[in-house]
């Protein structure tokens, strides 16, 4: 399932001011894939944007990803 987690990891550190504080980690189950991102407390803001409009857009195209390969993707920011 790391196709994903590289499209997440990809779009987050373009996005980011501080690309080596990225981190992607992914807890896989039978049906479903839960992806944890870590930024810098800096980028924390650039990466939810006005609204929440780019973590929904990150959330929406992982959750297409994950659909053609069979999987619930869920991701969340920590």
């Amino acid at each position: 399932m790391t196709k994903v987690r590289d499209l997440v990891e990809y779009i987050t550190k373009s996005l980011a001011d501080k690309p080596d504080d990225v981190h992607v980690s992914e807890i896989e189950g039978e049906t479903s894939l839960v992806l944890e991102l870590r930024v810098a407390p800096e980028d924390m803001g650039r990466m939810i944007g006005r609204e929440g409009r780019t973590i929904n857009a990150m959330r929406s195209l992982s959750r297409v990803l994950g659909a053609k390969m069979g999987k619930k993707v869920t991701l969340e920011i920590v």
